[in-house]
């Protein structure tokens, strides 16, 4: 058994026994968790339910977190980063660049060359790096924690592509600004789109593929619109996604120092290590969905993904004069980022 499976059959086996002795305990803090994906997503089932547990567990019972699902309570995706601002909810998890240039710092992780293909060193690289280099971003927010996914794959409706000549002219989505600037790097045309809008784009033709990881294949059934699942050499993949799950800071500042430290307990390090391998595995699981389900899985070559990184290595220099526009070290965050994902890479 790993240690994260460990954490997590603790986590299950003290919850059950809180719930045996359901209104014994009091409950004195309940919180909304509002997010964008079902609720038999990744984020949902193997993630944010086994945080809320551990939250719960760590607080003595004091604390209940309900989770709302597939924008269950009214809103579009961009939209979450506002609704906890304002206290419409008490927590979100989204996208960080569902709202571009709202959050700059984090986007160093998002970026090709940058991001290799490592979730849990780059999620501990983003804990290590928090207080000192990104939290300038979350105003109005109270950080539980940062975590990235697998990677940025390139999935197709129904064509092949290899290296950037084969992009030109093609119109694929994207979350994020800084993935916006991978596909014009490629020459083709970014459309932005939250995830829940992507199966129905891929079967209209209105996108010609995606970049996005394996992992969302299974609750989007993405093997149903495309046929060829793509990756570099050794899963190398061309940039990630930055997320975040925070609170409501108002909420947060009002909360008693105990029941703060259960939160901050249940989201350490060995938290933001354990998501990073629960995203490693769930984005096996979807190729190998794919796979059984007649799609083809190609892995370019060391060659074809160093024509790939050369082509996009402008991406890393686009940001850092975006960012450096803006105040920020860009190519100090750069070097930054790198050194710290290379300091917990296996």
């Amino acid at each position: 058994m790993s240690g994260w499976t460990r954490v997590l059959a603790a986590a299950s086996i003290t919850g059950f026994a809180f719930a045996a002795i359901d209104g014994v305990l009091a409950q004195e803090h309940t919180f909304k968790l509002h997010h964008f994906l079902s609720a038999k997503a990744t984020a949902h089932a193997q993630m944010l339910e086994p945080w809320a547990k551990r939250v719960e567990v760590n607080s003595d019972g004091k604390v209940k977190i309900e989770i709302f699902p597939s924008m269950s309570l009214g809103g579009k995706p961009p939209e979450l980063v506002q609704q906890a601002r304002d206290g419409v909810v008490d927590l979100i998890w989204t996208v960080n660049g569902y709202t571009p240039g709202l959050f700059p710092r984090t986007e160093v992780f998002e970026l090709p060359t940058v991001f290799v293909n490592d979730p849990v060193a780059t999620n501990l690289a983003m804990s290590d790096m928090f207080e000192e280099s990104l939290k300038d971003d979350f105003k109005d927010l109270e950080v539980m924690f940062l975590h990235v996914h697998a990677g940025q794959a390139i999935q197709m409706v129904d064509k092949e592509v290899r290296g950037p000549d084969d992009f030109r002219g093609l119109k694929m989505r994207t979350p994020t600004r800084t993935g916006a600037w991978v596909i014009e790097a490629l020459g083709a045309t970014p459309i932005a789109m939250p995830v829940p809008a992507l199966p129905q784009a891929l079967s209209k033709k209105v996108v010609d593929g995606a970049f996005i990881p394996w992992e969302i294949i299974p609750p989007l059934k993405i093997q149903e619109q495309t046929e060829y699942q793509i990756e570099g050499s050794d899963k190398v993949r061309f940039g990630t996604t930055t997320f975040q799950v925070s609170m409501n800071k108002d909420r947060w500042d009002g909360l008693p120092a105990d029941i703060q430290q259960a939160f901050r307990d249940a989201s350490g390090p060995e938290w933001s290590a354990g998501i990073g391998e629960v995203w490693r595995g769930a984005d096996e699981f979807g190729i190998d969905l794919a796979v059984k389900s007649g799609n083809q899985h190609i892995t370019l070559s060391e060659d074809e993904t160093a024509v790939m990184n050369e082509a996009l290595a402008p991406v890393v220099d686009r940001w850092i004069e975006e960012v450096s526009g803006k105040g920020i070290d860009g190519a100090g965050l750069v070097e930054a980022a790198r050194s710290a994902i290379a300091s917990h890479a296996n």
